[in-house]
């Protein structure tokens, strides 16, 4: 189920009723007239001081956050342009501040569904409608924490560093609000873990997280109420029962912590039960012994009435269960964990990650060395998009914490401030800059490119950039990839299509031994291509040359995202024979092992095929 669009009380979203359009009208009005007085030039060269933060919260509390907006963007493009870069950033993200707070929640909402539509993470357990008011979102917030997230750069450098447009952000600062009420003090010292469980506790998480083999009554997917969690892990902070020091990890690593599917009882429940440093976390997942009964039977899905970590410590699990088990134990300790997922030679299989005590992400904990699972995928508990084990080498390599990242992001921003108020040239300049500091900031790629084409560069400039950022992220081959998949594309588009076929073969072949999914993706993109675009022959053929080309080694992802589905559409166009043909060069080329799950999977589809009609 995807969330609707939203609605105002008593009336469509799309309108508002006359009187509610004058009352909008003259409070615009009011506002242009009441702007924060000019900030002088001398002062844009230095952070915002305590007192111009106080002018610049009065004149919001007596006239709103819109009107500051203005001024304090050109505030902020003053000190960039000086080359203030300190001041520069501190100023704009006073900005930033302004142009949330002073947002009317009915526009925030209708394009934040369009962002999670977009994105593709709206799910079953997500609420089916989200009412919209004229509201600004700062009305949330009380003045104490406005005043102390304005004052705060640390804190405002994460905030705006974490939160993405899938963020349900009226959400997230009504839980930052009552965190802050409730307890100030400690919200401060523990700000991150705050920021952590409003961006991960703004929407239910989805049916299918952690893993989607047990049923939602044998474990209801909801999260604590965040006031809980927040006290209920400082409690085991304060207690010493945690193996990392909560305080000094940031947003991006907690979220990993308190995106607990288990309730907090059994959290409790297991510091007692298990009894394992953070140096032997990884044994965690062997402590649930391994049901071979349920995989022979065929039997994935939990079979007991609760799912819960004594149970399944009791009964025993599969690999999804191990994952699961092991995930809890650590977010218990307050360990970041994540369960992941991936495709091997014979079958498919769930193990997990952790933070060591070395702030080093292990990804190997129960993944078996023998299958070539090339790699996993997880889930962001922040955004719920899938992502890759191998994104968070960005996080293990911890170079967000380098000065010069702190550099590049600098000017990432105002590139990305520059193109939205249609300065193209001077976008390209910030965002060269930010990729001078630190080439693996994706971001500022994203905005090179983007002025690239609003200053209306050729395709072999665009293409020459693509290749450059290619280039920078050749230690990181899914992004790689990507963006050689990009220049494939341009290529084609205007007529090289051989040149296209051989850059994507280039990458193909690189990464061939060690990641054979970037070639299976590739070869999906072209058999779905080839089904939308060619003859049956032709669809066939690109089938053969996927089998015989990438096949070889690629076990169970192949099969999943290649065999599967082909064979399936093959059905659906009534060509049996052709579906038989095509699973048995599969099988023939797979070579799938006896008794494994790729060879029982075979098996069942060419058993499907004979059965249909």
């Amino acid at each position: 189920m995807k969330p609707r669009p939203p609605r105002s009380k008593g009336a469509g979203f799309s309108f508002l009723a006359a009187g509610t359009r004058l009352v909008l009208g003259l409070f615009l009005v009011a506002a242009a007239r009441a702007q924060t007085p000019g900030i002088p030039e001398a002062e844009t060269a230095f952070a915002p001081t305590p007192a111009r933060l106080s002018v610049v919260h009065a004149a919001a509390l007596r006239d709103g956050w819109a009107p500051q907006r203005a001024g304090l963007r050109a505030a902020a493009l003053r000190a960039y342009e000086r080359e203030k870069f300190a001041a520069a950033e501190a100023w704009l993200n006073l900005y930033r501040w302004s142009a949330l707070f002073g947002e009317p929640q009915s526009e925030f909402v209708a394009r934040w569904l369009e962002a999670v539509q977009t994105a593709q993470v709206g799910h079953a357990n997500m609420a089916p409608t989200y009412e919209a008011t004229a509201a600004p979102l700062g009305a949330g917030v009380s003045r104490e924490l406005q005043a102390w997230l304005i004052g705060n750069a640390k804190f405002s450098a994460e905030f705006f560093g974490v939160v993405s447009p899938v963020d349900y952000l009226p959400k997230t600062l009504e839980i930052l609000n009552d965190l802050f009420r409730r307890e100030p003090l400690r919200f401060k010292t523990y700000a991150s873990l705050a920021l952590a469980l409003a961006v991960v506790y703004d929407v239910p998480p989805p049916p299918f997280f952690p893993h989607g083999q047990v049923t939602a009554e044998a474990l209801p997917r909801v999260f604590p109420p965040a006031a809980s969690a927040f006290s209920w892990w400082l409690k085991q902070e304060e207690t010493g029962r945690t193996y990392q020091h909560l305080s000094r990890l940031g947003a991006e690593e907690l979220k990993f912590v308190i995106d607990v599917s288990a309730p907090l009882a059994e959290l409790e429940w297991s510091q007692g039960g298990v009894n394992l440093p953070l140096s032997q976390l990884a044994r965690a997942y062997n402590l649930v012994r391994y049901r071979r009964d349920r995989v022979a039977n065929d039997r994935p899905i939990w079979p007991g009435s609760a799912y819960q970590l004594p149970e399944i410590l009791k009964q025993g699990g599969i690999c999804s269960d191990q994952a699961y088990f092991a995930t809890q134990v650590g977010k218990a300790r307050g360990v970041p964990t994540i369960l992941i997922y991936g495709a091997g030679n014979d079958g498919r299989h769930a193990w997990f990650g952790y933070l060591d005590g070395n702030q080093a992400w292990q990804l190997d904990a129960g993944r078996y060395a023998e299958q070539r699972f090339v790699t996993g995928y997880a889930r962001d508990p922040q955004t719920w998009a899938q992502f890759t084990d191998h994104d968070l080498q960005f996080l293990s390599e911890r170079f967000r914490m380098l000065p010069s990242y702190r550099q590049s992001v600098v000017h990432q921003l105002f590139a990305a401030e520059y193109l939205a108020g249609g300065n193209a040239a001077a976008a390209g300049v910030a965002a060269r800059k930010s990729v001078s500091f630190e080439r693996r900031n994706e971001k500022a790629w994203e905005s090179l490119l983007a002025a690239a084409r609003r200053e209306g560069r050729d395709a072999r400039t665009i293409e020459s950039l693509l290749r450059e950022a290619a280039l920078a992220f050749q230690r990181y081959p899914d992004l790689e990839a990507r963006y050689a998949k990009r220049v494939a594309e341009s290529l084609r588009a205007r007529g090289e299509t051989s040149a296209a076929a051989a850059e994507l073969r280039r990458i193909s072949l690189k990464h061939k031994g060690e990641r054979g999914d970037i070639g299976v993706e590739q070869a999906r993109e072209l058999l779905t291509r080839a089904i939308a675009t060619q003859p049956l022959a032709g669809q066939i053929q690109t089938y053969n040359s996927a089998v015989d080309f990438h096949g070889p080694g690629a076990g169970m992802g192949f099969f999943d995202q290649i065999v599967a589905p082909f064979v399936e559409h093959l059905l659906g166009l009534n060509q049996k024979a052709e579906a038989l043909r095509a699973v048995a060069r599969a099988k023939r080329t797979l070579q799938a092992p006896p008794n494994t799950q790729l060879a029982t999977e075979l098996d069942g589809l060419t058993a499907k095929v004979h059965g249909a009609r």
